[in-house]
């Protein structure tokens, strides 16, 4: 059964403070709930969590791929390559450039020989400065990150990233910061394994 938008948001908020302390944490969290529509907006227009609350649900799924790729690929002492705060900041803060860009509109469609209007999620950036590279930007008017943090966080989309197609920045930032790979990994199983 499909959890609700506040379920997803709770789930979402305790992991959060259980994990992220570090300075600026709580105003962070504070501009996610109080000025964001980070619990309410969808992961993406069309591919995947198109719903309310899909934004968290993915951030929830691809938490939970993160910290299972990492206790796979580093074993129990897994904490000796990451801690558990840069697994949730990564993992969870990852799409913060979808905030704010998703409105719920109108379209017609032909169903069954009948136009009809159906909803949709139009897609208006009003910050156009890229993917992973806009949520590292938010993140860091809060709080700061680790190089390694901010790497994984901009690289999540791996090749799928129109920088990768023009040089040689993300084979860079793999070969430098392994966990980015798993990052990335763990984003492309939650979208085509969970969602």
């Amino acid at each position: 059964m499909e959890k609700t938008a506040q379920e997803y948001k709770d789930e979402f908020i305790k992991i959060y403070k259980e994990n992220i302390k570090r300075e600026g944490a709580d105003k962070l969290l504070d501009y996610i709930v109080n000025s964001s529509d980070f619990f309410t907006a969808p992961a993406s227009g069309r591919r995947h969590s198109v719903f309310e609350g899909g934004l968290a649900s993915h951030s929830i799924n691809v938490y939970n791929r993160y910290k299972n790729l990492i206790i796979n690929e580093y074993g129990d002492n897994y904490e000796e390559h990451i801690s558990n705060e840069s697994i949730a900041i990564i993992a969870l803060l990852h799409d913060l450039c979808k905030v704010n860009t998703y409105t719920l509109d109108y379209k017609n469609q032909k169903i069954d020989g009948q136009w009809v209007q159906v909803p949709y999620y139009a897609y208006h950036n009003t910050l156009p400065y890229g993917h992973g590279e806009k949520s590292v930007y938010i993140i860091s008017g809060f709080m700061r990150l680790t190089r390694e943090e901010a790497m994984c966080i901009n690289w999540h989309m791996g090749g799928f990233d129109p920088r990768a197609q023009s040089g040689t920045d993300l084979s860079e930032a793999f070969s430098r910061y392994p966990n980015c790979v798993l990052m990335h990994m763990a984003d492309f199983m939650a979208t085509y394994l969970d969602e």
